[in-house]
């Protein structure tokens, strides 16, 4: 028996997205005994996807969420859809070679038509936009970024990469504190809580049994596994932990893996058409260079969503606007007037190589998590990937689930002050 921890159950936080929601379910607990093909731990959206791709292969799933539906990371990040993987091509190629780096290029670029594909085919009311705008914080990467987008071009035979000068990206974001940019046109932003509940609707639709406020407590290892919560258990052939920065104690095998990390969010009341412009003119998102990044883009009734800022303790700032607003007025000291609306936090996991990481604790235990802030894309793709090997179709899974998966240095004990000394260290970098 393995032992499970869980949250105190809890509305969805006090975010502009959790206040736009298009979509509420009324699913209660898991009370009583059920029986399904899969069950999967966590309606995030590697949980919620990897039930609607299994859905409609047709098989028999039941999702458990310890709070609501999209209540984790899932529900409150920036919204971009970034193709690629977390790291830079460049990376990727001298770390694992240039024919595996293009692999994971294209399962990029199928995360993000993924994406895409779900939200047309289900008719998905998320505020999809196209583009994100990557920019130069220091002089010293300048031409890093135009060797990245003519690798693109030249090796990737990707076409919508365009290397943007120093002027113009002036021009795109209203200041000139940036030294260049990279416009990947082929990336997109959305409302990330409203697509996560979108393709939760599409997978009740499709026979997929949600219970909200039910935490599992432990689960049995076996064939059919047993999935318990406080008031029901699930047998089932299959099981899938899809809790990502909320795994805590939850697995012993998967903790030491991943590193539970807070960032923030802030939205402004609405800006008129002119100001919006005058921050983001093409309505892409933006993403800086820093290694404690800031990003931004316009929301569908023209608020600015930013996300600046980070934590690696068990709590939040205790003014999160405030926190947040500090980052926001270095990019945008004008809108030193302008009222915030929304200040919210959540809990991702990042991996040591900054890579996801998939695979099995058993044969027929799965696992998806770790996505160090790419999770929209790569958590879609990660749930179709994980319907794949559990249908019996492994091959495309494994080739994530190979990826090295190096632990942090002294376990679940030790990980956090070797963290924080880390980020500290890269954030002093950041202000040299």
């Amino acid at each position: 028996m393995n032992r499970i921890w869980h949250e105190t159950r809890q509305a969805h936080t006090d975010s502009y997205y959790a206040a736009t929601a298009n979509i509420q379910f009324e699913e209660g607990p898991l009370t009583g005994a059920e029986t399904a093909d899969v069950v999967v731990i966590g309606a995030g959206y590697t949980g919620v996807s990897t039930a609607l791709h299994l859905a409609e292969k047709g098989y028999s799933v039941v999702v458990l969420e310890a709070n609501r539906i999209g209540w984790g990371a899932s529900g409150r990040n920036g919204g971009h859809v970034g193709t690629g993987q977390r790291k830079e091509q460049a990376d990727l190629e001298a770390s694992l070679g240039k024919e595996r780096a293009k692999i994971l290029w294209d399962f990029g670029l199928e995360a993000v038509a993924t994406v895409e594909e779900r939200i047309h085919k289900h008719k998905i009311q998320c505020d999809l936009k196209q583009g994100i705008l990557h920019v130069a914080n220091k002089a010293s990467e300048v031409e890093d970024f135009r060797a990245g987008v003519n690798t693109l071009r030249n090796d990737y035979g990707y076409s919508q990469a365009e290397f943007v000068d120093k002027d113009q990206v002036g021009e795109m974001v209203g200041n000139q504190r940036y030294h260049a940019g990279y416009l990947d046109r082929g990336s997109r932003h959305l409302h990330p809580l409203n697509y996560l509940l979108g393709l939760a609707s599409a997978a009740r639709a499709a026979g997929v049994r949600f219970y909200q406020d039910s935490p599992v407590t432990h689960y049995d290892k076996g064939e059919p596994a047993v999935v318990h919560t406080g008031q029901g258990q699930v047998s089932a052939t299959y099981v899938v932990f899809a809790t990502n920065g909320y795994l805590s104690k939850l697995e012993p095998r998967l903790a030491r893996k991943i590193m539970p990390i807070n960032n923030f969010v802030l939205a402004t009341e609405p800006l008129d058409d002119a100001t919006a412009q005058s921050l983001i003119r093409d309505d892409v998102a933006v993403q800086d260079s820093l290694f404690v990044i800031n990003y931004w883009k316009l929301s569908g009734d023209n608020r600015l969503i930013f996300g600046g800022g980070e934590n690696y303790s068990s709590r939040f700032p205790s003014d999160i606007k405030s926190f947040v607003r500090k980052y926001m007025l270095r990019v945008y000291p004008q809108l030193a007037n302008t009222r915030i609306d929304y200040g919210w936090g959540g809990t991702l996991a990042i991996t040591l190589n900054r890579m996801p990481c998939f695979g099995r604790l058993e044969p027929n235990v799965f696992y998806g998590q770790g996505y160090s802030g790419h999770g929209v894309p790569t958590a879609t793709m990660g749930g179709k990937l994980l319907a794949e090997a559990v249908s019996g179709t492994a091959e495309r899974f494994d080739v994530m689930a190979t990826l090295p998966q190096p632990t942090f240095p002294g376990g679940t004990l030790l990980r956090w002050p070797g963290l924080v000394a880390g980020m500290l260290y890269y954030s002093l970098l950041d202000k040299l």
